[in-house]
């Protein structure tokens, strides 16, 4: 099979993962669920039934149609990451919108080949709502039909739309750096998950900066934003896919400059 065929099965094959697990989350949203803490006795990390019921029928599914591949997911760890290729599952983004019954969740399916992203999609099944890239274009489907997604051009800080999950991300100089940016932009915007960075790729706004992330939490974000023409990179400018501190812009010049006001001393 040429490596175009086996891209484009694979590309079907996200749509079939992300339908799977909207199955299994859907009937659990707004319901009366249990809620668990992970970290029992520290901070809330919270988990549900829906997010452990997503991630294991996912990985049925990649174990049986790409057996020699990897797995990276949020809820039951790893197996193989050291496959050309390593399927990245986060069941449920934004776990604590999901249990608050807000939805700016979404279920988090991406592809590394060797290390880098080259497939993504994040659905938000609640909303009917589809968003997915390959790096070299990104989608769209939800009510209002299909689409191509593209980021939009905003080159100075002063004009950009932020989104970010939450400012508390942020300790010591980083919340430091943080609030200088924040004090600069149009308009900043909290309790997104990877809701935020959809919204890069859809062209509904610009900046989006985080910190402490794992590598389930962008990997299937980073080919949905540069496919639309978008760029993800860490703070300082390298590779976003171990995830730490992120930063995601529609337009390069943004993120030039965005990047420069990160590097600056406290």
């Amino acid at each position: 099979m040429s490596d175009v065929n086996y891209m484009h099965n694979i590309a079907s094959f996200l749509d079939e993962l992300a339908d799977a697990s909207a199955q299994s989350i859907l009937p659990l949203f707004r319901s009366a669920l249990v809620v668990e803490n992970k970290l029992a006795g520290q901070h809330f990390d919270p988990v549900t039934a829906a997010d452990r019921a997503a991630e294991v029928v996912m990985r049925d599914l990649i174990l049986d149609r790409f057996p020699n591949h990897g797995i990276l997911g949020e809820e039951f760890g790893n197996d193989r990451t050291d496959a050309d290729y390593v399927w990245v599952l986060d069941p449920i983004d934004g776990t604590r919108a999901f249990i608050s019954g807000l939805p700016t969740w979404g279920t988090l399916i991406g592809l590394t080949e060797k290390g880098r992203p080259v497939q993504g999609v994040m659905n938000q099944p609640f909303t009917g709502e589809r968003f997915a890239g390959d790096t070299r274009r990104a989608w769209y489907r939800g009510p209002d039909g299909a689409r191509e997604l593209k980021a939009r051009p905003c080159q100075d800080v002063a004009d950009a739309v932020m989104l970010t999950t939450t400012p508390a991300l942020f300790k010591g100089e980083e919340r430091v750096l943080y609030d200088r940016i924040e004090q600069q932009v149009r308009l900043a915007r909290y309790g997104t998950d990877c809701y935020g960075y959809a919204m890069i790729a859809a062209g509904q706004a610009d900046l989006v900066i985080e910190s402490g992330l794992n590598p389930y939490d962008i990997v299937a974000l980073i080919p949905i934003i540069e496919g639309a023409g978008g760029i993800v990179t860490s703070w300082t400018g390298g590779s976003a896919a171990n995830g730490g501190q992120v930063v995601a812009t529609g337009d390069r010049r943004l993120h030039d400059k965005v990047l420069t006001l990160l590097s600056q001393m406290v």
